[in-house]
């Protein structure tokens, strides 16, 4: 499994288990059926969910006129995502964080979320 393909299925677990209230080990045993995780996916997922606390907080920082609450939860995740990989996973340059999360955004959000999510993960980097 690449990194592309790691991010996709973590937002797609992580997603989950916001939106259903899922467990992380159960949504990824559903999700990825046989398929095995890569050491990538499981920091992206179980990172995130063991941070989130954090996470949130250093996304709620750079929202201007916006709530976390008010935000849809495809820009919930995939902020949270890149804002881990950023500032958690240091393996990760910040515009291959930032530039993975407009893709999926590209995918799963509607035409303006990935400018939304460009605009708050620019401004963490500054």
């Amino acid at each position: 499994m690449n990194r592309r393909n790691a991010r996709e299925k973590a937002f797609q677990i992580l997603f989950s288990i916001d939106n259903e209230n899922f467990d992380p080990n159960e949504s990824k045993e559903q999700l990825l059926d046989e398929e095995a995780a890569s050491d990538f996916l499981d920091s992206l997922v179980y990172g995130v969910f063991q941070n989130k606390t954090e996470v949130d907080q250093r996304i709620s920082n750079h929202l201007e006129k916006w709530s976390l609450n008010r935000l849809a939860t495809v820009e919930k995740t995939l902020l949270r995502i890149a804002t881990y990989e950023m500032f958690y996973d240091i393996d990760t340059p910040h515009g291959v964080a930032i530039n993975e999360a407009i893709e999926l955004a590209h995918v799963y959000g509607d035409e303006k979320s990935g400018k939304f999510i460009n605009g708050v993960l620019s401004k963490m980097i500054k």
